[in-house]
C-alpha cells in the first residue's frame, strides 16, 4: 500500500497481508438453487486466466439473506430474482502444494454439483498444474 519514503496520514495503511492458504471464491446463486445447497457441496472453479485448469473446492458459506432483493416480494417471478452469496473454499493442502501459483482477485466461473448421484462432466474433471 505504501512505498518506502512515503509519508502516511494517521491511520493510513502500510501493507496488506494475505493468507494464501485460505482462498475462497464468492459467487451468487438464485434462491431455488441456493435453498438446496449444503455446506460441503462440491464445486469446480475455472479461472479466466488459466482455463486449462479445473480446481476443486467446496461450499463453505451460504448467505442467510438474499442479495438483490426487491423491496416487496409478492409474486413467484419476483422471488426468482433473489440471489444468495455463496463462498467456495479451495482445500488448504492444494493451496500449499501450489503456493507459488496462487493469486487473489482473479475472475472465473464456479460450477456447483447439486446432484451427487450424477458424475461431473468430462470438461469439469479436476486438472491441476504439475
Amino acid at each position: 500500500m505504501a512505498q518506502p519514503g512515503e509519508v502516511l496520514a494517521a491511520g493510513g495503511r502500510v501493507l496488506n497481508m494475505l493468507d494464501l492458504s485460505d482462498v475462497t471464491m464468492t459467487f451468487f446463486m438464485p434462491e431455488a438453487v441456493a435453498g438446496r445447497m449444503a455446506l460441503g457441496s462440491e464445486v469446480r472453479i475455472v479461472l479466466d486466466a488459466a482455463p486449462q485448469y479445473v480446481i476443486p473446492a467446496e461450499v463453505a458459506f451460504v448467505a442467510s439473506q438474499a442479495q438483490f432483493t426487491p423491496k416487496t416480494v409478492e409474486t413467484a417471478s419476483e422471488r426468482q430474482k433473489l440471489m444468495f452469496r455463496i463462498k467456495a473454499r479451495i482445500p488448504r493442502e492444494l493451496l500449499q502444494k501450489h503456493l507459488e501459483q496462487v493469486k487473489t482477485g482473479l475472475p472465473g466461473v464456479a460450477w456447483v454439483h447439486t446432484d451427487a448421484s450424477q458424475p461431473w462432466p468430462d470438461t469439469l474433471t479436476v486438472r491441476l498444474p504439475e
